[in-house]
C-alpha cells in the first residue's frame, strides 16, 4: 500500500508538469526595433528678442525755469527760495501710458520731495515736474532720482541749495 501511495503521488506530480507546461501561453515573435536613421539635430529654440519698451526716458534735466516748449535750462546750484523743476524727455514708439516719478532727496537720506505726473506719451514728449516750498530749501546737496512705469531711468542728478 505504502508503495502504491507514492506511485500515485508521483504520477500527480507528473501530470501537474505536463498540465503547466501545456497551458504555457506560447510568446509572440517581437518584431525587431526599427534601424536607426540618421536625421539632423532640431534647431536650437529661438527666443524672440524682448519688445522694446513702449515709452522710454532719454533725458532729464534739472533747472528752476522752464521754455514754452517745456526745455529747461540745467542748473547744479539753487537758492533756497528757488522752484526746482524735474525736465523728463521721453519717447514713445507708439502712444502708451506713463507713469513718471521725480524725488528729491537730501544729503541725510531723508526725502524732501517725491512727485509724479501720468502722461499719455507720443512720440517724443517733455514733462516737467516741479517741486516747491513755501519754506526755504535746506541748504546742501540734493539727489534727483526719477523713474518711468516704476523703473529707475539711471540718470540721476545732483544738485545743491545754497
Amino acid at each position: 500500500m505504502k508503495h502504491n501511495r507514492i506511485a500515485y503521488a508521483l504520477i500527480v506530480a507528473l501530470a501537474g508538469s505536463v498540465a503547466l507546461v501545456g497551458c504555457k501561453k506560447k510568446e509572440e515573435p517581437v518584431a525587431p526595433a526599427p534601424a536607426p536613421t540618421e536625421t539632423a539635430p532640431a534647431p536650437a529654440p529661438v527666443e524672440p528678442a524682448p519688445a522694446p519698451a513702449p515709452v522710454s526716458a532719454t533725458s532729464v534735466t534739472v533747472g528752476n525755469t522752464a521754455a514754452a516748449d517745456k526745455s529747461v535750462a540745467a542748473m547744479t546750484t539753487f537758492g533756497a527760495k528757488d522752484k526746482i523743476i524735474v525736465s523728463v524727455k521721453t519717447d514713445a514708439a507708439t502712444p502708451a501710458n506713463a507713469t513718471i516719478e521725480a524725488k528729491l532727496t537730501y544729503q541725510d537720506g531723508q526725502e524732501a520731495g517725491k512727485k509724479s505726473a501720468t502722461v499719455a506719451a507720443g512720440g517724443v514728449d517733455t514733462t516737467n515736474i516741479e517741486f516747491t516750498k513755501a519754506t526755504p530749501w535746506p541748504t546742501g546737496k540734493y539727489k534727483v532720482d526719477v523713474t518711468l512705469n516704476g523703473t529707475p531711468v539711471g540718470m540721476t542728478q545732483e544738485i545743491e541749495v545754497k
